[in-house]
Order: structure tokens, then sequence, then C-alpha cells
């Protein structure tokens, strides 16, 4: 197999007008996530995200612009040269390296797989064949395919790529960081809304990917630059820096796409302490992260100690593995369950042997997100929150912060002279046996974002069932008072924790006085 990757320059105006008009070809046969879903069907389509493609072979048996697509960019399949021509501008395609011909047949030299925008963009994701959807499929095979040292292929599309693209702040900005890029994805997310886009990544292949993504989606041209970690950015410093780092805590750095090459989670430490130097004021770091659960150490400390001087954080851990499940997962992504059993044995006495000298117990995994604040009494949130979430939560993210600066800035007067509206899509849960004349406990659960739940007490769910920016908190206590028979000056003085919890959640908005 050549190694060699599509030519596409959009620096070049003829391989630009070429690129235009295979992007053209692709929308017009309906070579997008709607349109593959449409000819797959839901199981076939599941089933390819899984990299099981006889369902999708199955349904590609008929001629047909779509179906040729697929079977040459995602199934990876030759086609004949007639077929192609009739699908898209194969000379074109065959001029930028985009395919190679083999006698009477035409084959894709790279995956390319259609990915939806998050305002409805018709976007490709342009990755080493095998890996658009990340190693799990067997690395060994795609390293086959793609003729290329497993150690630099490029992946596409997985799930930590849509985490990460999910919960980033998307307000328009000047400058925006993608370290780390791979395939481009979030490169090409903050094309959407950033003036200048900078994407690094230690792989100069991953660079060129990167680069095909973005010129066949149709997006600006980024900055990309080679080199580790922030080497290649110098003292430069923007509004939004975005990672997906090789986060994978293992012994070596076999695979330059997973693993940092770090002792541990140095990586992901490094980039946290270092990031603030690269940050404008009031600007956002967010990236994907694992750490290490260490004997004798509670994680949340740990992770609090990460965090650089002037900024406030947030840390969610979305996930834990034992030390045993999470080399067992990490094995399988690098295709050594398929050697002998000898070799797999190994591999998997030296993840442990690495933890033991360690002391990791277990292995954490979830976002981080910094802010530069330049408080002198910096917000940091760390917290365990497994359970399933609404994306995009990048507008949460940044009301998450605006709640730290509201409750930083406001005291217990400033709070019970404050007015509150109720969340949008908040519920009230009553708990109890039933017939029972009052409920055991109050349950306030969101429907968006983060889907928190939270117990409440009667004054809490009447606080909160009343608030909607018209009266200050202290008078709805007030009232809640002489309902239930309280001394009003006891109400006020235990309740502004049980408040300022309910805002820092997010169950409760701070509005100006009278606005609904």
């Amino acid at each position: 197999m050549s190694t060699h990757l599509p030519t596409a320059d959009l620096r070049d105006p003829d391989s630009a007008a070429r690129t235009a008009r295979l992007r053209d070809a692709l929308r017009d046969a309906a070579f997008t996530a709607d349109g593959l879903l449409d000819l797959l069907g839901a199981p076939a389509y599941a089933a390819l995200a899984r990299s099981e493609t006889v369902p999708a072979l199955r349904a590609t048996r008929d001629d047909g612009p779509l179906p040729t697509l697929v079977r040459l960019f995602l199934l990876q399949r030759p086609v004949p040269y007639g077929r192609a021509a009739a699908a898209l501008p194969v000379d074109d395609c065959l001029a930028d390296g985009w395919l190679v011909r083999d006698g009477d047949e035409v084959r894709a030299s790279v995956d390319v797989r259609p990915y939806g925008g998050p305002d409805g963009q018709d976007w490709w994701i342009v990755s080493d064949l095998g890996c658009a959807v990340g190693g799990a499929g067997g690395i060994r095979a795609a390293e086959e395919a793609a003729g290329v040292d497993r150690a630099q292929l490029v992946l596409g599309v997985g799930g930590a790529s849509t985490t990460l693209a999910g919960i980033a702040v998307r307000t328009p900005v000047a400058r925006v960081l993608d370290l780390g890029t791979g395939s481009g994805i979030q490169a090409l997310h903050a094309s959407a809304y950033a003036t200048q886009v900078t994407a690094t990544d230690l792989n100069p292949r991953a660079l060129r990917i990167a680069g095909l993504t973005l010129a066949l989606s149709g997006a600006p041209a980024a900055d990309l630059r080679e080199g580790s970690l922030f080497d290649p950015v110098g003292e430069e410093t923007y509004d939004l820096i975005v990672s997906n780092p090789p986060f994978v805590i293992s012994p070596g750095a076999r695979l330059t796409y997973r693993d940092g090459g770090m002792g541990g989670d140095d990586l992901c430490r490094t980039i946290v302490q270092q990031a603030a130097d690269h940050l404008n004021d009031g600007g956002y770091c967010q990236l994907l992260a694992n750490w290490q659960h260490v004997e004798g150490e509670d994680w949340h400390d740990r992770l609090r100690s990460w965090v650089p001087r002037g900024c406030d954080a947030w840390i969610v851990q979305r996930e834990v593995q034992d030390v045993t499940q999470y080399a067992e997962l990490w094995l399988r992504d690098a295709g050594d369950h398929r050697t002998t059993p000898e070799e797999y044995a190994a591999r998997y006495d030296a993840w442990l042997e690495e933890f033991e000298a360690r002391g990791t117990k277990a292995v954490g995994f979830g976002w981080i997100t910094l802010r530069k604040s330049g408080a002198a009494d910096p917000s940091i949130t760390v917290e365990e929150w497994p359970h399933p979430v609404e994306q995009p939560l990048g507008t949460a993210v940044v009301r998450h912060f605006e709640r730290q600066d509201y409750l930083r800035a406001t005291d217990d007067a400033a709070l019970l002279a404050g007015h509150f509206r109720l969340a949008d899509e908040v519920v009230q849960e009553q708990v109890g046996l039933p017939g029972a004349e009052d409920p055991e406990h109050v349950v306030l659960r969101q429907n968006r974002g983060m889907r928190r739940a939270t117990k409440v007490d009667t004054v809490g769910a009447g606080f909160a069932g009343v608030c909607d920016g018209s009266l200050p908190a202290g008078r709805i206590l007030d009232a809640i008072a002489q309902l239930v028979g309280e001394d009003p000056v006891l109400l006020r003085d235990r309740t502004p924790d049980a408040i300022r919890t309910l805002v820092e959640q997010g169950f409760l908005e701070p509005v100006t006085a009278g606005t609904d």
C-alpha cells in the first residue's frame, strides 16, 4: 500500500478548485451524515461506527453515486473507474491523490467520513485508512491498510473527539489553539467561531491530514505547526485552547495518537499547569484527560494542585476504571489481544508493573476547564459526575463560571437582597410512600445541561418554586416563614448556604430586579 497522502492545498488555486469540485460532488451525492443514515439505515449506520462493515457492504450493492462513495471512502473497497467517474471528478481525485488507480479500478488513499457540524454544516473528516473510529477495530489491520507505521497513524472521529467538541466554549473569539490536533476535528469546529486557528501536533502526518480535513470541509486554512505541547507557539496567547491530548497512561510511548510519552499523568498535568501562560485574560483552556488515583492521596486534592495561579477551574470526572480494566481496554485498542498469548501476557504485566511502581490503584477520565480570571481566591470545582449529560455543554460551561463570579462577589446580605429565577426545564419530584400526607423528601431535577438532581427541604422547594425574578430572596423567605410558622430572622440566617448551592449547581439564576 502507498503511504502517500492527498496533496490538496488551498494555497494553490488549481488544487483549491479541484478540492471544491470534490466537495460539491460529495454534497450532491448526499455523502453526508444524514445521507448515510438514509442509505444504510440505523442498524448498519451504528455498526459502521463500531468498525463493522458487513451491513454497510450489503446496503451498497447497488450502483449509484452514494453507494460508490461509501464503498470507496468508508469501506475502502476498490471500485471500477467508470463507476467512480459517475460519482465524483475522478481525474481531479487522481491528480490530488485522493484516489489511486490500479488497472481498471480506483481505491481511496485515505478514509473520508461525513460529519455533521453543530449548525447543520456538512463536513468531512479525513483520517488514515482503517482509523476512522479509532483503534478498537484493530490498529494492526489499520497499520496494514494505511501502509504506515502504527506509531504515526492518524485517527478520525471518536467519542473523545465529540465530547471535547461538545463542551468547548463557542463564543466568537479572535484566536484559538488546538493543541494536538490529530485529524483536525477541533480546529474545524473552531473555524466556525474564531478569526484565527492555530493547530499543533508532534506528528507531521497529523498536520497534513488536519489540513485536508479543513480543505475538504471548505473551512479556512489553519496555521499548522509541528512540535510538542506549547513549544510550537512560543509565548503566544489565545482566547481559547482546546486539546484532546494523548492522555493514555501507559508503560512507554508506542502509539503517538494516544500515548503521551511522559510518566503517569504528567502530560495532562503539564498542559494544565502551562496553559495559563498562553491564555489571554478571561480565556479558557479545555481538555480531556486521564489522571491517576494514587494510594494514600485524595484524587480531588491531587487535581486541585494542578490548577495554575490566577485560574478558576471546573474538573469533572466522568469515569473511573481499576488498573486491570484500564490495561485491558488499551491493550485491545493496540490490537495486542491478537498477538500470541505469551506476548499479550508480557504486555499486560508491563502495564500492571508500571501502575504498581507508581502506587496507582485506578485511573479517572474526564474533562478539565480552566478560565484565566486573575482572581486572588479562585473557584476550583472538582467533582465526580458519571451520569448522562446533554451535549453541547459549551453554554453551560460559560454559565458555570459566571455563577462562580456572582457567588464570589456576593455576601449573604447581598444574596438575600438579590433576585432569582428558576432555571429552564427544572422539575420537582416528591418522593414518599403511596398515600402519605407529606413526601419524605423533595428533589429538584434539571432536564438540560448537566441534568443534575438535588434534594431540598420544604423551605428550599417552596423558595425555588416562587423564584420568578420579581421578589428579592429575603422577602420570599419572610413569606415562607409566615406560612410555616418559623422565625423569619432564623430562617434568613440558615438559608443562604442552601441558596448558594442552588445557584452554584444551576437550579437558580441571578437576575436583574423585575426581570422575568
